[in-house]
Order: C-alpha cells, then sequence, then structure tokens
C-alpha cells in the first residue's frame, strides 16, 4: 500500500483507538439498550402520525409528509440528546491523566490519538443515523416526502454530531471538564438552541404585511432545528431570495441558504477545533497542565486560620455538607445565583419591550416561551447532574466509606442528601416558575396600559379571546414544578446509590426523567384539548403540559377555555393533586432506597 494511504487509513479506518473504541463499547449493554430505545421510539413516532382517517392520495401525502417532519426533528433531538452521552468517555477521559500518559507513549501520532477519540465514540450515533434511514424511505412511499428533505435531515443531523463530537473532544484534550463536564456540556447545548431560538423569533420579519410566513434571520444557520425547518417548513419560514447585485455574496448566502451555512460552518468550526486539540494534546500530563489558573487564584477562598468565621452545622450534617460543597466556590455561588437574575431580568426586560411596544404579542409569548423552555430544561439538567453524582462520586472518591464508619444511618443519611440537594437548587425552581408569575401579574394588571395582552383565537366555532400567558396556569407551575423536581432529585439518588460510578448513575437517571417527561407528555397532550374538566388536571401532572397550557392554550386546552370558572378550579385540583402525588412518590422511594441502602453499598464497595 503507498505510504499516502497508509496513512490516512490510520487515521480513521484502520485507528488502534477507533478499532478498540467500537470493538468494546460496541459489546455494551447499555449502548445496546439506548440504541434500540432511540430507534424504538423514533418507530412509534412513525407509526401514531401515519395514522388517521382518510384513505385518499392527499390524506396519505399529508400523513406521510407530517410523519417524516416529525421524525427528523426527533432525529436532531436524538443527536443532540445521544451525541454528548456516546462522548461522555472523552470527557470524562481527563480525570484519569495516566490514560492520556500511555497513548502519549504509543507511536500513535497526535491526530491519530484526537480522530481516534472523536470517530470511535462517534461512530455509534452515526450508526443510529443509518438505522433511521429505513423509516424515512418509509414515509416516502406515501407520498408528499421530496428526496431533498431526507437528504437535508440527514445533512443537519450529522454536522450536528461532529461539532459537538469536536467540542467535547476539545474539551478533554484540554483537561477543563471531568466527569462533571458531561451535564455542563448538556446545559451549554440546550441553553445554546433555546438562546438562539429566541433570537431568531424575535428578528423574524413576515414575508408580507398581514402574511403568517416570516423571513429566516441571521440566526437560522446557528440553530440545527431552525436550519432544518428552513427545508421542511419553506412556505412558512422562507429563506431569502436576492436578484443579481442586490446584496453581497455573504448575506445571499446566510440568509438565503442556511442549510448550506449550517453545514459549512460545522465542518470548520469541527476543522478548527480538532486542529486546536491536535497541537494540544502532547500538553496533556505535563507539569505545566497541572499549575493553578489565574482565575483559579482569584476566587480561590480565603481559609487560614483566624479570617473567618466558624460555620455553623445544621441538625441534620449530611445536609448542610451538601449544600456547602455544592456552594463551597464563589464561582458555584455565582452561577447559581447569576442564572436566576438573568432569567428575571430577562422576562421582564420581554415584558418591558410589550409595555413599549418594541414586541408584538405574538412575539413576546414566543419569548417567554423560549425562556420557560430554557429554564425548565437546564434546572431538571442541573438536578439530575446533582442528584446523580451525589452518592456516586463518593463512592469513587473514598469518602463514602469514611461515612459509612460514622453512627449516621441511611435514612438521614439519604434524607440529608434530599434536603441539601433541593437547598442548592431552589433557584434554579424558581426562575422558570418566577418568569411564568410576572408574565401572568402583566396580564392581570392589563398590560398597564400597553397594547392588548389578549389574542384573538378560532376555538370551535367562536373566536374567543386568549390571553397572552394563562394565569390560573402559571400560578400553579410553582407547586408542581417543584414537586416533579423533587421526584427528578430522588431518581438520581436512586440511581447514584445503585451505580458504580458518576457516567453510569447520569446516564441512567436521564433516561429514567426523560421517559417519564415523554410518557406523561404524550399522554396528556392527546386526552387536554378533548376533556373540558379534567384537562386542566391532567395538565398538572406534566411540567412540559403545564408550560403549554400557560403559553398556548389556545392549543392546549381549546375544551376548557369556554368555562373559565371550571377551568381555575381544575388547576387548583390538579396542582394539589401533582404536588401531593410527587410529594408521596418522593418520599416512597426514599423510604425504599433506605431499606436496601446497606446492602447495595456493600455489594458496589471497592469498586471504582
Amino acid at each position: 500500500m503507498p505510504a499516502a494511504l497508509r496513512w490516512m487509513s490510520d487515521l480513521l479506518p484502520t485507528n488502534p483507538i477507533v478499532l478498540r473504541l467500537v470493538a468494546g463499547a460496541g459489546r455494551r449493554r447499555r449502548d445496546l439498550l439506548v440504541r434500540g430505545a432511540t430507534l424504538g421510539l423514533l418507530m412509534l413516532l412513525v407509526v401514531f402520525a401515519l395514522l388517521g382517517e382518510g384513505g385518499t392520495l392527499k390524506d396519505m401525502a399529508q400523513r406521510g409528509a407530517g410523519a417524516f417532519t416529525l421524525i427528523s426533528y426527533a432525529q436532531v433531538a436524538a443527536i443532540c440528546l445521544l451525541t454528548p452521552l456516546f462522548m461522555a468517555g472523552a470527557i470524562a477521559q481527563e480525570s484519569n491523566p495516566r490514560t492520556w500518559e500511555v497513548l502519549l507513549t504509543t507511536p500513535l501520532s497526535s491526530a491519530q490519538i484526537v480522530l481516534g477519540n472523536l470517530m470511535g465514540r462517534l461512530f455509534f450515533a452515526i450508526a443510529l443515523l443509518v438505522a433511521t434511514l429505513p423509516l424515512c424511505l418509509v414515509t416516502r412511499i406515501f407520498g408528499g416526502v421530496r428526496g431533498s428533505g431526507i437528504f437535508a435531515s440527514f445533512t443537519v443531523s450529522l454536522c450536528t454530531a461532529l461539532l459537538l463530537g469536536s467540542v467535547a473532544v476539545m474539551l478533554s484534550v484540554m483537561r477543563s471538564a471531568g466527569k462533571r463536564g458531561v451535564f455542563a456540556f448538556y446545559a451549554a447545548t440546550v441553553l445554546a438552541l433555546f438562546a438562539t431560538w429566541g433570537a431568531d423569533v424575535a428578528m423574524r420579519e413576515p414575508v408580507s404585511v398581514g402574511s403568517d410566513a416570516v423571513h429566516t434571520t441571521w440566526i437560522t444557520p446557528l440553530n440545527p432545528f431552525l436550519a432544518l425547518r428552513s427545508q421542511l417548513d419553506s412556505n412558512a419560514y422562507q429563506p431569502w431570495e436576492f436578484s443579481a447585485g442586490e446584496a453581497g455574496w455573504l448575506r445571499r448566502q446566510w440568509l438565503g441558504n442556511p442549510l448550506g451555512v449550517m453545514s459549512v460552518g460545522s465542518l470548520v468550526a469541527s476543522a478548527v477545533l480538532l486542529g486546536l486539540a491536535t497541537l494540544r494534546v502532547r500538553l496533556v500530563g505535563s507539569r505545566a497542565e497541572a499549575s493553578t489558573g489565574i482565575m483559579a487564584r482569584l476566587l480561590r477562598r480565603v481559609n487560614k486560620v483566624g479570617e473567618r468565621a466558624p460555620r455553623r452545622v445544621w441538625h441534620n450534617p449530611v445536609a448542610w455538607r451538601e449544600a456547602s460543597l455544592r456552594l463551597s466556590t464563589p464561582a458555584a455561588r455565582a452561577a447559581r445565583w447569576g442564572l436566576f437574575i438573568v432569567g428575571v431580568l430577562a422576562a421582564v426586560l420581554t415584558l418591558v419591550a410589550h409595555r413599549t411596544g418594541a414586541m408584538g404579542t405574538v412575539s413576546a409569548r414566543l419569548v417567554l416561551v423560549a425562556l420557560v423552555s430554557s429554564e425548565a430544561v437546564l434546572a431538571l439538567l442541573v438536578a439530575i447532574s446533582a442528584s446523580a453524582t451525589s452518592v456516586s462520586r463518593e463512592r469513587e472518591d473514598g469518602s463514602l466509606d469514611i461515612l459509612l464508619t460514622t453512627p449516621i444511618q441511611p435514612g438521614p443519611y439519604l434524607a440529608g442528601k434530599l434536603r441539601g440537594l433541593i437547598v442548592v437548587l431552589w433557584p434554579a425552581i424558581a426562575t422558570p416558575s418566577i418568569t411564568l408569575m410576572l408574565a401572568a401579574m402583566y396580564v392581570l394588571a392589563g398590560g398597564f396600559g400597553a397594547a392588548s395582552v389578549m389574542l384573538s383565537r378560532p376555538i370551535g366555532t367562536a373566536m374567543l379571546d386568549v390571553p397572552m400567558v394563562l394565569p390560573a396556569a402559571a400560578f400553579a407551575f410553582l407547586p408542581c414544578f417543584a414537586g416533579f423536581m423533587a421526584f427528578t432529585v430522588m431518581v438520581g439518588l436512586q440511581w447514584s446509590v445503585g451505580s458504580r460510578g458518576v457516567i453510569g448513575s447520569t446516564v441512567g437517571a436521564l433516561g429514567v426523567v426523560v421517559g417519564v417527561i415523554a410518557v406523561l407528555g404524550l399522554c396528556g397532550a392527546a386526552s387536554m384539548p378533548e376533556v373540558p374538566i379534567l384537562g386542566p388536571i391532567v395538565a398538572c401532572l406534566s411540567p412540559v403540559n403545564l408550560a403549554r397550557a400557560a403559553v398556548s392554550p389556545e392549543t392546549a386546552l381549546p375544551a376548557s377555555l369556554v368555562d373559565p370558572s371550571t377551568m381555575r378550579a381544575g388547576f387548583i385540583v390538579g396542582s394539589l393533586l401533582a404536588t401531593i402525588g410527587y410529594s408521596v412518590l418522593t418520599w416512597a422511594m426514599l423510604a425504599a432506597i433506605r431499606r436496601s441502602f446497606m446492602m447495595t453499598v456493600r455489594r458496589l464497595s471497592g469498586l471504582k
């Protein structure tokens, strides 16, 4: 074989790291279950989307197009969710620098190490995409699906997976993430998606006066969902069309071809990140890397004798330790309160913009949707990350063995964990709740004399005035979301107690919470619009459905809007049932974990 071909082959196809990762991880039951469950969920979505009345060719084409659109968005969402999971090993690998030191002593080049870590783990995400190709082809049989749409869907998914994988490898090489960085990676991805979507909503311009269709914006290529929508729903979300010489080359490409810009931009960004990682990989493990940075020295807490007052420990020392450990640095406290202040300030600025007329009612509602969605998802991710690593982290560093030698019993230990985590998480719980309550009070005050806070929407055969935010649902969100967050923390603790390491516990907890949200969301979304009395009660069981009922009641609860008094009573009853139900479920799980705690800990003792 020529030297050039051998060099190219050693970079990817016959790269030893790629072969080791594919052969090793391919035998893991966890990865098989993740891929199988994702593919099975996509198959169910296609089946339900194709069901419907009417057997004409037009009806079948519409159902086929709808099923393909649904599976395309779900495919991109699965890539955003699963790529950090498949790359978790690369991110967490920096916590054990000896692994890197062994790699650096081998004949492998820097490019082989970086590309091997990327493609070895990204192989499973690409394999999952290939497995979904038959589903897309099935929808084309019904008509209404173009080949260019399938190409666009797979292009967006592949570019997104490559970019996320490159970021993960760069974090691994820079040794700035660690095992906790997996969920920091998740949080940054979610925030970027919602932030770009909210900015795009604020910048949209209608195609013509009175038209519901809007043009793409400068933000469209920065969000994979928006770039995909510009291809699948080009009638409502139209790329700009410029005549010759009307605009510059960059403007024509950026606004007229968002998919192409997103693809090229992802490839260029990935190449830059991988190039920097290749140049930096030889510094891993050196003593220069272990030196303390300037910011770390500036944020280091003063801990000298006589310069800090003694702390008062709570009645439950485990709860105090958990809360103090999570807030032990100024950076942690700044992040905790910074997100809260930024979220509330963003809600206030949105309402002020609507009051002054700078933002319309529809745009203000869409911005509130982006704010509440991003804040709630971020709160759930932080809750899963904190709870799922609470016990497994102590098992890995050996501090759990020391705690078990003290007189503390499993009950106070687990209750302290739960209380400490809730104390740390309450600003994250309050942020989306306060955002909705501020909007609800703004609606109740009539916008303080601003333009109408009501929207005229068709409900059945009549036109009804629907508020920008439904106050009853907004005020019911806080107790329901708090109860669901307590349940989420308990799920994370359960997996943390029964898992060997941090990665396994976080992946398991994430899968359970996402499954519960999906089941409650799908079941609630199917029953809420048709049941006028039980609709609000069902909505309170899921934070997703409740947030949807608050910001879009005409689609979530059309039958309940006819009788406002009954609807308000339903939200009161539903919030009470949801809060009590999640509280009882949380304490029942706590009792079950307490009974099996000692046996589980002994079974996993000594395992890293």
